[in-house]
């Protein structure tokens, strides 16, 4: 997970603080109306008591954050976390509805009965609440499996009615060792008896240590013709401070190497021929190390995976970050498809049957879903595990099932 400076910590704590004023403001409007005193201070009292207490939790785990066990530190975070989202959110909700009704005179006046304050103040506070809840006791692990079908002109016919299933950014580390979660997962993939499994990077959160036991549940994975794999940004470490460069790079390699127990073929910039004796069945599978925009790292190597590749046999790319597509795939190759991850589709989204939309659309292009361009395709899955916020809303942890057709 990324570091953050104390100045942006601190930054945070004042915008929590800020809206905590303003909602405690319309507080005050709504408890009014409640007569008991003691009942009033003591709403008065646990709101307080819960902001000033979140605000410290967070200043005191910034400061101490570097003495605590990576493990016990994980947990400490993502709880933390949940707890930000869950009280900033619905309070913002609440003070800009409120603030927007009252000012603009739309609701509120003189002859309004204020009643109508406390049950638009539930109704825009509690509801956003509940969602959040549901998003992360609920939706985290609520797995789905997305039916994709993609007909391309240049597919060959031996390839017609291929089946594969791609999965990305499982982020172990925050499953905290609950194999039985994920065994749901791949229970649901073997059931879809796919030709080939792609994974597309972010195996780990950072550290190699996440992977305990794991491989004995990704070598229950089935695909009939093979699994192949890339690195994601978050495989590398680089959002930890190591004591040295060896220690870095031994994390790396111990992360590499784990694939060899899983039964999936590691592509660090290179490609795979499958049906390599028989010119008229070829198809490369291209895996590139990591690569996106700053300040993320470029370590993929597209040309040195493709070099001397025939241009007639069908191709599909494996790269973690989607941003890849548009600088280095579109119209600079004739790669037909491209599969990445990396956005996690920030796990929360409104879907309407083909609508979708989210915040993180306003940071990359292709956030989820398929996409095309000419006759190149991509499909950006939103991810098994998450990151952050330990929870899912609309967007939930993706199974893609692909079906290629000509």
């Amino acid at each position: 997970m990324r570091r953050y400076s104390f100045f942006t910590v601190v930054l945070l704590c004042l915008a929590l603080l800020f809206v905590d004023i303003l909602a405690f403001y319309w507080l005050k409007s709504i408890t009014q109306l409640i007569t008991p005193i003691r009942l009033k201070t003591a709403i008065n009292i646990a709101f307080w008591f819960f902001t000033i207490g979140l605000i410290m939790a967070i200043l005191i785990l910034k400061v101490s954050l570097d003495t605590i066990n990576p493990r016990r530190r994980n947990l400490l975070v993502s709880s933390l976390y949940g707890l930000v989202v869950s009280s900033f959110i619905p309070k913002l909700i609440f003070v800009i509805i409120i603030s927007i009704l009252y000012f603009t005179n739309y609701v509120f006046s003189e002859n309004e009965p204020f009643l109508i304050i406390p049950l638009i103040g539930l109704f825009s506070g509690f509801l956003p609440f509940f969602v959040i809840l549901y998003g992360i006791f609920l939706g985290l692990y609520r797995f789905k499996v997305y039916h994709v079908k993609i007909k391309l002109d240049t597919l060959p016919k031996h390839l017609k009615h291929l089946r594969l299933v791609h999965i990305s950014d499982l982020h172990l580390g925050n499953f905290n060792f609950r194999y039985h979660i994920l065994e749901r997962a791949v229970k649901t993939i073997n059931q879809l008896k796919p030709d080939y499994i792609f994974f597309t990077g972010d195996l780990v959160n950072n550290y190699a240590w996440e992977l305990k036991g794991w491989d004995i549940v990704l070598n229950q994975l089935v695909a009939l013709k093979g699994k192949f794999a890339v690195l994601g940004n978050h495989d590398y470490g680089d959002y930890h401070e190591w004591t040295s460069a060896k220690a870095k790079q031994e994390n790396l390699q111990a992360i590499k190497g784990f694939y060899d127990k899983t039964g999936f073929k590691l592509l660090l910039n290179e490609t795979m021929i499958m049906n390599k004796n028989n010119l008229e069945e070829q198809l490369a599978i291209i895996g590139v190390e990591n690569w996106g925009n700053p300040p993320f790292k470029q370590y993929g190597d597209l040309q040195k995976a493709i070099e001397g590749l025939d241009s007639e046999i069908f191709k599909i790319l494996l790269s973690h970050d989607p941003t890849h597509w548009s600088a280095e795939v579109i119209e600079k190759t004739n790669i037909d498809l491209t599969l990445s991850g990396h956005t996690h589709g920030m796990q929360a989204a409104l879907i309407l049957k083909n609508k979708k939309w989210s915040p993180i659309k306003y940071k990359y292009k292709h956030w989820a879903g398929l996409y095309t361009h000419a006759n190149q395709y991509l499909y950006v899955n939103s991810g098994l595990g998450w990151l952050g916020f330990p929870g899912r809303i609309g967007m939930r942890p993706e199974i893609t099932f692909l079906e290629l057709k000509d």
